[in-house]
């Protein structure tokens, strides 16, 4: 497993590649399908944007969306992480059990897609639930159903990122289509599970009026949105397409500016939700 690369990191932007190379096709299945190992990216602590309080963040790789705005851009590939025993992720998370209390915080399990790995990423937020750290879990949905009800418990908040409400300009966005994600939404929503709504704001590609009323209109309508976080495009991980060689469309795109976030997250709060 990968012991000389460190887990934590300061910086969720760091390029890691090819850190599971060796690893054999056998022993990606059986991880899988156990949960006995992860592949991640990183831990980051310190967090004041990815769930209440202050987090420590577990970045998983793997995910099957290709956003054309994403800024990590290696954790598509899960050979990209670094293969972690379910127990050396358990014991990283007991060495902050005590400051994320004190905090007020907890711990954050994000991607990539962490419901690439299922089964890891349900033990490891039922070990934190079990310290009594409070858990978030930051997904884009789409593959929700892997989840059943009973693990569904062992999550505090769902951080739901929709990249776009328009069928087909999420197509164009992320490569998939947007109906599983908003499946799992109303499923939350029964089940009365918080879900802090994620949006990324990019210009001439997100920005569209209409498009974001009908998504502020189903969020409210929901019962269960707690807030809505408004997060401006920015260009921090262009250089990882560049590494990469992965052809990036974005170069000349602007972040949004503060009129653009302020009118977008008016259009959330004018339905009665909070947005940030």
């Amino acid at each position: 497993m990968s012991e000389e690369v460190p887990l934590e990191t300061t910086n969720p932007f760091e390029l890691r590649v090819e850190l599971s190379k060796g690893v054999s096709e056998s022993v990606v299945k059986k991880a899988l399908e156990t949960g006995d190992i992860g592949f991640l990216h990183s831990f980051t602590t310190g967090s004041a944007v990815d769930g209440p309080g202050v987090r420590l963040v577990a970045w998983t790789v793997g995910c099957q969306f290709r956003c054309l705005y994403c800024h990590n851009p290696d954790t598509w590939n899960m050979m990209n992480g670094m293969a972690i025993p379910l127990e050396r992720a358990i014991a990283a998370l007991s060495k902050y059990r005590h400051g994320l209390k004190v905090m007020n915080g907890g711990f954050t399990l994000s991607g990539g897609e962490p419901l690439m790995q299922d089964r890891f990423a349900t033990r490891l937020l039922s070990g934190a639930k079990a310290m009594g750290i409070h858990t978030a879990l930051d997904t884009n949905g789409y593959l929700g159903e892997r989840l059943s009800d009973e693990e569904l418990e062992q999550i505090d908040v769902v951080l739901l990122d929709i990249k776009s409400w328009d069928p087909e300009r999420h197509r164009h966005l992320a490569g998939k289509d947007i109906g599983p994600t908003l499946d799992f939404a109303r499923r939350l929503a029964q089940r009365r599970k918080t879900i802090w709504l994620r949006y990324v704001l990019v210009p001439g590609l997100t920005d569209d009026e209409t498009d974001i009323d009908k998504l502020a209109a189903f969020a409210a309508g929901l019962g269960n949105v707690e807030r809505v976080d408004v997060l401006p495009f920015h260009q921090m991980g262009r250089y990882k397409w560049e590494k990469l060689k992965i052809d990036y469309t974005l170069n000349d795109v602007p972040p949004p500016s503060r009129e653009l976030v302020e009118r977008v997250c008016g259009q959330f709060r004018a339905t009665g939700l909070t947005a940030y």
